[in-house]
């Protein structure tokens, strides 16, 4: 089957309606959209707001959109949630809130829409090399701390994201919803 990704602002319901309006059949939707503010910025509540708003709000925008045509093809979602959904940052609390409720909404729409034949799931990466992260791993320190404490002793790439996708989309998880994968490298477990 083709993969088809579009680019759109998740904030914007009109651009949400329109993309799923122009799909003719919908088996997978991966919910990856997420912001992070860095040096304080989401202590203020406006800011604050604004992160939620993409990272949770977005999700949840985009799955209520989908979920007519994911019961057609007794589809999935895969939402995208991070390591901060367990642990609190003191740095980027709306991330780390958002992030945490994307896991629980991740189980409450698996309890909702299980009767319908969809699968709801979500992956929590890591330390994971992207541009999100890229300041992060530019800093020596940083870097070295979060190996140290990685069990497989280095970052992860986005390819180990990508197999756990693959696989929580697959027919291999037919009877998987509900559940929050740490693709983490062990971190979490440290």
């Amino acid at each position: 089957k083709p993969i088809r990704a579009e680019r759109l602002d998740v904030t914007k319901s009109d651009e949400i309606v329109a993309v799923i309006g122009k799909l003719d059949q919908l088996d997978v939707l991966v919910n990856g959209a997420g912001i992070i503010l860095r040096d304080g910025k989401e202590h203020d509540p406006t800011a604050f707001a604004q992160v939620i708003d993409v990272n949770l709000n977005g999700t949840m925008r985009m799955c209520s959109a989908a979920m007519e045509r994911l019961v057609a093809t007794r589809g999935c979602v895969l939402n995208i949630a991070s390591m901060l959904s367990f642990f609190g940052s003191g740095v980027a609390p709306a991330y780390s809130a958002s992030k945490g409720g994307v896991v629980q909404l991740t189980k409450s729409l698996a309890i909702s829409w299980a009767a319908k034949g969809v699968r709801v799931n979500a992956i929590a990466p890591g330390w994971i090399e992207t541009p999100m992260t890229a300041p992060l791993v530019a800093d020596a320190a940083r870097r070295d701390a979060i190996i140290a404490r990685t069990p497989l002793g280095r970052w992860g790439q986005p390819s180990d994201v990508a197999g756990a996708a693959l696989f929580l989309a697959s027919p291999a998880a037919a009877f998987i919803t509900g559940i929050v994968l740490p693709v983490d490298g062990g971190y979490s477990a440290a």
